[in-house]
Formats: structure tokens, sequence, C-alpha cells
């Protein structure tokens, strides 16, 4: 599975951070390419949905401007294409404005939602927003084991004990997340843009009801937890 930020061994402070903007008008590509050069970053430009994970694939952009209108296919397609492989930061960009619409986006991927047209400032601002929430580097196996839990990411299957799991979208999500982090620290913030996609939550309890519903689903003890590790007043650490 692909890293949640990059693969590349290279830290991402010491090189230009790489954008990959897919949009079919070539006017807002032009644009874009120009802005962000500017703004040093290396910028590779896709018209469509084909060439966008050719790219994707090849460059390992650090992140993504998806529109969502494309010829050959959407961009909401693309991103749920991504998403099986990666969670790199994705920022959709569209004419369509309609609560549906960037609700969609949201639940099925995307980082954040910029409606066009946009001013450069604020989808910069948004950017590094995004970036800023980088995770450190994810194995690249779909299958993690760690102990007598075996998660299966393309499959989305989960065995504890030899005994299958059956966990809702946001517990496999949580509990992949810190699997593929295992030892160390992801913050309660990186959980909740991570797992949630930048969506406010109006009760931070939820994450850790999360957090407790895995525990009682993959903990011997649950009120004694061996794997599944609250550090307090920062995040959760998955211990194999």
């Amino acid at each position: 599975m692909t890293n949640l930020v990059n693969s590349s061994a290279e830290p991402r402070e010491s090189r230009e951070l790489v954008v990959l903007v897919v949009d079919d008008e070539e006017s807002y590509r032009d644009a874009l390419s120009s802005g962000l050069s500017t703004e040093g970053f290396r910028v590779v430009l896709a018209r469509d949905g084909f060439e966008a994970m050719e790219l994707f694939h090849s460059e390992e952009p650090d992140l993504v401007l998806l529109d969502v209108m494309l010829p050959d296919k959407s961009g909401i397609e693309i991103c749920r294409e991504i998403r099986t492989s990666s969670n790199v930061p994705i920022i959709m960009v569209s004419a369509r404005t309609t609560e549906v619409d960037v609700v969609l986006g949201l639940e099925i991927g995307a980082s954040d939602y910029v409606t066009k047209p946009y001013r450069f400032r604020e989808l910069l601002a948004r950017m590094r927003a995004v970036l800023r929430r980088g995770l450190p580097a994810a194995p690249a196996d779909d299958v993690i084991s760690a102990g007598s839990i075996r998660l299966d990411a393309s499959r989305r299957d989960i065995t504890v004990r030899g005994e299958k799991l059956d966990l809702s979208r946001k517990e496999f999500d949580l509990l992949w997340l810190l699997m593929t982090h295992a030892g160390a620290v992801v913050t309660r913030d990186a959980c909740i843009d991570t797992i949630w996609w930048g969506q406010d939550l109006l009760d931070s309890r939820t994450l850790d009801t999360h957090i407790k519903r895995l525990r009682q689903k993959i903990e011997r003890d649950p009120t004694n937890p061996r794997h599944l590790l609250t550090v307090r007043g920062v995040g959760f650490r998955f211990e194999a």
C-alpha cells in the first residue's frame, strides 16, 4: 500500500513538493502551473483520468488537485481509485457547489473541497494546511500482521486470533491508520483529519468511541489494552 504522504526516501523538507494538477481546462492548468511553481512546488499536469493515474504512480505526488468533471472519468472515480492504495492529500476542485457534491467528495476520501472560481491564495493556504497534516510513511504491503491480528487492506478483512471481525468502515480505516504506523504516536488531529477527511466533528468524543469499540473487538482485555494504547493529551499508539 502506498505511503500516506510519499514513498520517496528523501525527506520532504529537503526537496520540492510535487503537486499533481488534474484538470481538463487548459486555462486552469496553466494558471496553477505558473502560480504553484512560483511558490516553490514542482507541478505535473494531467488533462484526464488516464493521464492522472499514470502520473500519480510515476511521480508519487505529495498532493493532488483534482477536478471533478473530466472527459473520461469523474474526479470522484479517480479519488476512489487513489484511496485504494494511498492517503496522499487530495483537494477536489469543482464548479459544482451543492452540499451533496461537497459531502460526497469528502466522504469518498478528499481532504478538502474547493469551488471554482477560487482565489489562488485561499487555495494555496488550503494546500499548505492539508500538507501540514502529513503522517510518517506507511508500509508498502496490503497485508499487515501484528501478533494475532491480521489486516488485509485490499480485501478490507481483519482477523484476530483466527476469527474474522466485522468492523465499520471508520473502525477499519482507523485501525489501518494506527497499524501502518505501529510504534509511532498518531495525534488525535491526525486521526480525525485522516479518517473523517477534514469534516468538523461536533463532538471530539466520536474518536474516543471508535477507539473504545476497536479495543472491545481486538483486545483480550479491553480495560487493559496491549495493542491500542492512549498517549494522554497527544493521541494513540499501536503496539505490535
